[in-house]
């Protein structure tokens, strides 16, 4: 028997150093060949790390929050044959690390997964992204599923179909941790903050700390264009694919942003540059089971509605499934963000920095409106949107969200060139 040890790879982009995520074995496990054994943090990414060899897990080279250096031992694994190394260090096949062990104190520091049936709840350690395949990950968001508390059956405790089946004729958590709604509880859980969740928290803070926020919100009568919506999937939906609002609202930031080139920029502040860019990519801010993550629609100033919707889907299905490369995660130049069904009456939506602008979408809701003297229903949505300062005046901000606004109420000058 020898030892294959597996070391942080180089990612790319001059990276030295990346966050060890999640692990998905633990010392002792039996893994195969492409088998995912661990997620790192990029600046920009989730990378999964694969498995190049069948063998037995002896030892992990760090913890879930750590910042490793590229080349730094990650794992070791027991294989058939000499390996790549002769030995591995005493220190590093002593210490299971992160698995807790199974006699530890009465109140482990930290929720570890317990042998249990598949169907019971399960807390997943910190930012653990549980095993699953991309067809599991949407089965599991249509059923409204929390992948973290499902037990997985499969290989290495990979959820599987059956797992979710059962988990929802068992019951939601809730139901098991408590056997009446009115019982006392004094559970407590300690969450790290590592892997995505900490660079949502640090893109966020020194977004607000960096950047002169100010935020405009404006309600559009969206009644004509959700005729037009509907209109065309009736007609084209079959072969052309559905479409959402988020086309209509992406081809109207393409034309207003003519009008206003200042506001498809992004700043320097070190450098104190301002760059203003022809190509509009659009991020599309999207929830994932890690977080929120902001794929970019490339060329949208060169893509029609269903070009559009087709690459808005693609990337956000990426995005959930965390699948979404690097380059498809960054170079965005101004983002659209939308809570759907539950994007509320106004928002505040935060600056994707480096960018100076970010249109928020809220709900549509029907509402009575006074029209020529009449009374009448109309569908109404606000568009909250937020600027930097620092680079784009109110007036400019104002004028760019009422060009939108134009554009979204006459649905027809979408499409005049």
């Amino acid at each position: 028997m020898g030892t294959h040890v597996i070391k942080m790879p180089d990612i790319g982009e001059g990276i030295a150093e990346v966050e060890l995520s999640a692990w998905h074995v633990k010392v002792g496990d039996r893994v195969v060949e492409d088998q995912v054994l661990a997620d790192v943090m990029t600046d920009k990414a989730m990378v999964d790390i694969p498995s190049p060899v069948h063998g037995k897990v002896i030892a992990l080279g760090g913890k879930p929050g750590e910042v490793m250096a590229v080349g730094s031992v990650l794992i070791s694994i027991e294989v058939e044959g000499a390996g790549n190394a002769k030995e591995v260090p005493a220190t590093a096949a002593s210490e299971p690390v992160p698995a807790a062990p199974v006699e530890a104190a009465a109140k482990p520091a930290l929720p570890v997964a317990q042998a249990k049936p598949a169907a019971a709840p399960v807390a997943r350690e910190g930012d653990e992204r549980p095993l699953a395949s991309p067809a599991v990950r949407k089965h599991a968001l249509d059923a409204g599923i929390q992948l973290r508390l499902v037990q997985g059956s499969g290989p290495a405790g990979r959820i599987l179909h059956e797992d979710l089946d059962a988990y929802l004729h068992q019951g939601s958590a809730k139901a098991c941790m408590a056997s009446t709604p009115y019982a006392e509880r004094h559970d407590e859980e300690q969450i790290p903050v590592i892997g995505m969740r900490r660079k949502i928290a640090q893109r966020m803070q020194d977004a607000t700390r960096r950047a002169a926020h100010f935020s405009y919100v404006e309600e559009i009568d969206v009644t004509a264009l959700d005729e037009l919506r509907v209109h065309l999937n009736e007609k084209h939906g079959a072969t052309r694919g559905k479409l959402t609002l988020l086309p209509f609202i992406v081809r109207a930031m393409v034309v207003a942003l003519r009008e206003f080139p200042q506001i498809n920029a992004r700043y320097d502040d070190e450098a104190q540059v301002i760059t203003r860019l022809g190509a509009v990519h659009v991020g599309v801010a999207t929830q994932s089971d890690v977080g929120l993550m902001v794929p970019v629609v490339r060329h949208a100033e060169a893509r029609s509605l269903w070009g559009s919707a087709e690459e808005i889907a693609r990337l956000a299905a990426a995005a959930r499934n965390s699948k979404a490369s690097r380059e498809e995660l960054s170079g965005s130049t101004i983002t659209l963000t939308s809570l759907g069904a539950l994007g509320g009456i106004v928002s505040t939506p935060v600056l994707n920095l480096p960018e100076v602008a970010i249109v928020g979408v809220n709900r549509i809701v029907e509402r009575p409106m006074v029209i020529k003297g009449q009374i009448v229903v109309r569908k109404m949505m606000n568009l909250s949107s937020s600027f930097d300062h620092r680079v784009v005046d109110g007036m400019d901000a104002a004028q760019f969200i009422q060009a939108i606004r134009g554009l979204l109420e006459q649905p027809a000058s979408l499409f005049l060139e």
